[in-house]
């Protein structure tokens, strides 16, 4: 199994390395930071916790906008290719187990994700000297960043979900744009830890970088989510090979 997951992933890396998608891993969160850096400037007579209020300022459009779209678009292209022409078959038939398939896709998701996570944290940390922020990150920055890529990792493995049984390679982003905002409106009711979308932005502590989360009910719900999700794509995968 450990050798057809590794073959996997290899042939979803020469799909990616040459793609696309790059660009919007650079420009979205740059676009995000930019925005975020400049309303904290304008306002810093209200805003003075210095680091925490530019994360509050950087962080927000950006988990319940911006990255749940650009993991949707990572998603959908990682799919592009078997929803061409006859490539599902190719795909079906491919002389591996269906979940080394699946995982292949959600390695590489998880793994941009991961990616797009440290070049936020380094926007981030380069827009604070530009405001002449002292020191560096608050130490609270590691567990930001770890709880956000888990479930930014539960966003990849819905969206992949998603855009395996919707052929279209919008659709399946503009229902992550959406999930993403209603995250927020999960999020002000309290049901925050119970709704996926909402996970990633949790976990970074969007808007709110000195709340504290209640990480083992966090990590429960992502791997509760990791697994439901993750069985559904292989459920639906032996379903279309019938």
């Amino acid at each position: 199994m450990k050798h057809f997951t590794l073959k996997c992933i290899k042939a979803e890396h020469l799909k990616l390395r040459r793609s696309p998608v790059w660009l919007a891993f650079f420009l979205l969160p740059v676009l995000s930071a930019f925005f975020g850096t400049a309303n904290y400037q304008m306002n810093q007579g209200v805003l003075k916790s210095e680091w925490y209020s530019l994360w509050s300022q950087h962080s927000l459009f950006l988990c319940y906008l911006f990255m749940p779209a650009l993991i949707g678009t990572y998603c959908s292209y990682l799919w592009r290719l078997e929803h061409m022409r006859t490539n599902w078959n190719a795909f079906l038939t491919a002389p591996v187990p269906l979940p080394a398939l699946c995982f292949g896709k959600l390695f590489w998701a998880a793994a941009i994700t991961a990616a797009g996570n440290a070049w936020i944290f380094l926007l981030y940390f380069v827009c604070g000297k530009i405001c002449g922020l002292p020191g560096v990150l608050p130490p609270q920055a590691a567990g930001w960043f770890a709880a956000g890529t888990l479930g930014g990792i539960v966003i990849c493995c819905i969206q992949l979900a998603l855009s395996m049984v919707i052929r279209s390679f919008a659709v399946p982003i503009g229902i992550g744009m959406a999930a993403g905002i209603g995250g927020l409106v999960f999020t002000n009711k309290g049901w925050g830890m119970y709704y996926p979308y909402s996970l990633y932005a949790l976990g970074m502590r969007a808007n709110n970088p000195q709340m504290k989360l209640e990480t083992p009910v966090f990590v429960i719900s992502c791997i509760l989510y990791l697994f439901l999700f993750a069985g559904i794509s292989v459920v639906c995968i032996r379903r279309h090979e019938q």
